[in-house]
């Protein structure tokens, strides 16, 4: 059985991360965190819930490098993550449960398809009707727009 890890932006719901493997572990993360294209010190925070492949080495090496804070959920209060949990119920409902893939190479193609989707195509109610690529736009722009000089 094949898995995905995601990442998102909590400011704008945007996929930044994603990897697929076979095995639920701190690979699966770090291979996530090797797709973000932003500057990682632009990252403050990383929140989680407690599974084990984020609790481990080979993520709090990157934390402690890239000097990001963890935020670990309460145990079983999924309403810590909840933007995250709603992600994931929507990629379940969009993506996992309507493909069948036949390897896990076939899996990951499909999944760098969806993201790109995901993040300049579909629109969110939560976002004003906006992608989340449009979203961050519009903010960027009203940013610089309102800057004092």
């Amino acid at each position: 059985m094949e898995l995905i890890c995601i990442l998102l932006d909590l400011h704008n719901r945007e996929i930044i991360g994603y990897s697929a493997g076979a095995h639920k572990d701190a690979q699966l993360v770090f291979d996530a965190f090797a797709t973000v294209e932003a500057p990682f010190d632009q990252i403050q925070i990383f929140y989680t819930d407690r599974g084990n492949e984020f609790n481990n080495m080979l993520i709090d090496e990157d934390m402690d490098v890239f000097n990001i804070r963890r935020s670990l959920s309460l145990k079983g209060c999924p309403y810590d993550n909840s933007v995250a949990e709603a992600t994931f119920h929507l990629i379940k409902a969009e993506f996992v449960h309507r493909h069948h893939f036949r390897n896990l190479e076939e899996l990951k193609m499909h999944l760098a398809d969806y993201v790109n989707w995901f993040n300049n195509i579909r629109i969110h109610s939560t976002l004003g009707c906006l992608c989340p690529a449009d979203y961050k736009k519009q903010k960027l722009t009203f940013l610089s727009e309102n800057m004092l000089p």
